[in-house]
C-alpha cells in the first residue's frame, strides 16, 4: 500500500466509491438470483480498487471505454446508482432506456463513457479511435481503456496499441488482471509473466502494480494520464487484482485453486482501506460508519427507483439502435 500522504477527503471519497461499487454489485447479484434481471451479469466484486483509483486520476471531460465486467467503471466515472440499476432492470429510466442492460451501459454526453462491450477486446480499438479524435480536435482529453487480461491476446489489442504508439495518441490502456479469462488461467495462454511487459514491443511505457490498493492504482494511472495529455502517447498499466465470484453470476469457479480466494480476502481493498482509515487516524469510527450508512441508503433509494420505474414501450424497440449525429462517431 502506498505510503504517500493524501488529503483526508480524497481517501474518504475513495473508500466511499469502493463501497458504492461493492454494494451495487452485491445488490445486482441478489436481484439476478431472484430472477429479477434478464440475461446475465458479470460482477467486479473484489476489483473495486482498480476503477476507483483509475477514475480518480481522470479529469471530468476525459473519456473511457469499458468491458462486460464494467459496472464498477461506470460508477467510478460518476454514474448514478439509480440509473445504473434501472438499466439492469431493463427500465426506460436507465442510462440506455433499458436497452443496453448490464454489458452495454454508455453515457457519452454526461459521463464521457463510450460504453461497455460484451465482446472481449472490442473496446480497445474504440479507445484508440477516441484518442485519435482528441488528437485531431486538439481537445487535450485522454481516453482510459479498461480491458481484461485475456483481451490482451486478441488481435484488437495489438493493432490498437500499435496504432496508438505510432501516432502518439492520448490513451491509457489499463489491464485489470484477475488471473482468469472465463475459466482459463492467463499464464497457460501467455508466454510472459505480465501483460505490461508487452509494452516493450511498441516502445511505450508499461507498468504492473498492485490493483488492490486504490492509491497505488491512482498514482500509476495519473502518471500515464499526464504522460498522454502532454502529447507523449500511450502507456499500458496492469493492475493485479482478484475476481471474488466466477466469470458470471452463478459460476461456482471450481477451476480456481483455494489459494486464490485466500489471497483475495487477505488483499480485499475495502477491508484494508477501512483498516487504514482507522489505524492511521484519518477518520473516526463514527465518520466511517456514517459513510457506510450513506451508501446503504443510496442503494436502497436506487433499488426503489429501479423497481418502480416503467419498462419502455414495445414501440420503441427499434429506436436508439443506431446514431450518426454524435461528433465523435459521425458517419463521413
Amino acid at each position: 500500500m502506498s505510503k504517500k500522504k493524501y488529503a483526508k477527503e480524497m481517501l474518504m471519497d475513495m473508500y466511499k466509491m469502493m463501497l458504492r461499487i461493492r454494494a451495487f454489485e452485491t445488490r445486482a447479484a441478489e436481484c439476478f438470483t431472484k430472477g429479477m434481471l434478464a440475461g446475465n451479469i458479470h460482477l467486479c466484486i473484489g476489483q473495486e480498487a482498480v476503477p476507483t483509483g483509475a477514475c480518480f486520476a481522470l479529469e471530468k471531460e476525459d473519456y473511457m471505454t469499458s468491458t462486460h465486467r464494467g459496472h464498477g467503471h461506470c460508477i467510478a466515472k460518476g454514474a448514478d446508482l439509480d440509473k445504473m440499476l434501472a438499466e439492469l432492470f431493463g427500465k426506460k429510466t436507465g442510462y440506455c432506456k433499458g436497452k443496453g442492460g448490464s454489458m452495454h451501459i454508455a453515457d457519452v454526453a454526461g459521463l464521457h463513457s463510450l460504453g461497455a462491450n460484451g465482446i472481449v477486446g472490442a473496446g480497445i480499438p474504440i479507445a484508440a479511435g477516441s484518442a485519435l479524435a482528441s488528437k485531431i480536435k486538439g481537445d487535450k482529453h485522454v481516453t482510459l481503456c479498461f480491458f481484461g487480461d485475456s483481451a490482451s491476446n486478441q488481435g484488437t489489442f495489438h493493432e490498437a496499441v500499435n496504432m496508438a504508439a505510432a501516432w502518439k495518441l492520448p490513451v491509457v490502456f489499463l489491464c485489470e488482471n484477475n488471473g482468469y479469462g472465463v475459466s482459463v488461467n492467463i499464464h497457460s495462454v501467455t508466454n510472459t509473466d505480465t501483460i505490461a511487459v508487452r509494452a516493450k514491443a511498441y516502445d511505450i511505457p508499461g507498468k504492473t502494480v498492485d490493483g488492490n490498493d486504490p492509491i497505488t492504482v491512482y498514482e500509476a494511472v495519473k502518471e500515464a494520464v499526464d504522460y498522454a495529455r502532454a502529447g507523449n502517447g500511450p502507456s499500458i498499466v496492469e493492475c493485479m487484482t482478484f475476481r471474488h465470484q466466477g466469470h458470471y453470476c452463478g459460476d461456482p469457479a471450481n477451476y480456481r485453486p483455494k489459494e486464490y480466494m485466500q489471497q483475495a480476502h487477505q488483499k480485499d481493498a475495502l477491508i484494508n482501506m477501512r483498516k487504514r482509515l482507522s489505524e492511521e487516524k484519518i477518520a473516526t469510527e463514527e465518520e466511517i460508519v456514517a459513510i457506510e450508512k450513506a451508501v446503504e441508503e443510496e442503494l436502497e433509494a436506487a433499488y426503489e427507483f429501479a423497481n418502480q420505474s416503467a419498462y419502455p414501450d414495445p414501440s420503441e424497440a427499434i429506436t436508439d439502435v443506431y446514431s450518426s449525429d454524435n461528433e465523435r462517431s459521425v458517419v463521413r
